[in-house]
């Protein structure tokens, strides 16, 4: 996989440090620069669906969280804790129960750049599923925080 470019966290993180207040900088993102060693993101592709995973270490934790692009975002997490996971298996369809995006083994963030329209998502972690409707003609962007118990 390609390391996400430099010349794209560099430009992200300073837009957003220009334009935010200075009490919501600590609260959003950190002021620490992102190693970009640290950071293994790339867009792919599937059905003609552009999609983001990862979040993986603190560095592409931040950086995927500056990301634009992507109307429908889902984090994962598991625990008391509410430690992030990626072993999460995706399914998107729409309502006409076409597949549209499926993922294995994914997380702990997904970002996804659906087009207009009513979608059911269901994220499953060892067999237990947790089902979601998405509608990304009203939003923006659309954020699914998914979490599963220890136990499962």
């Amino acid at each position: 996989m390609k390391s996400f470019p430099v010349s794209v966290i560099s430009g992200v993180v300073a837009v957003l440090l220009s334009v935010t207040p200075l009490g919501l900088q600590s609260a959003s993102i950190s002021s620490e620069p992102i190693d970009p060693a640290g950071v293994q993101l790339e867009p792919q592709q599937q059905n003609g669906i552009t999609y983001l995973c990862g979040g993986i270490g603190l560095d592409e934790s931040r950086a995927i969280q500056l990301v634009k692009g992507y109307n429908l975002h889902m984090i994962f997490s598991v625990g008391p804790q509410n430690q992030y996971t990626s072993d999460i298996d995706v399914a998107i369809q729409n309502l006409q129960g076409r597949s549209v995006l499926n993922l294995n083994q994914v997380g702990p963030f997904v970002y996804v750049q659906l087009p207009a329209g009513k979608y059911q998502v269901v994220t499953t972690r060892n067999g237990h599923a947790q089902h979601s409707m998405v509608d990304t003609r009203m939003a923006a962007t659309r954020d699914l925080n998914l979490h599963w118990s220890d136990a499962y």
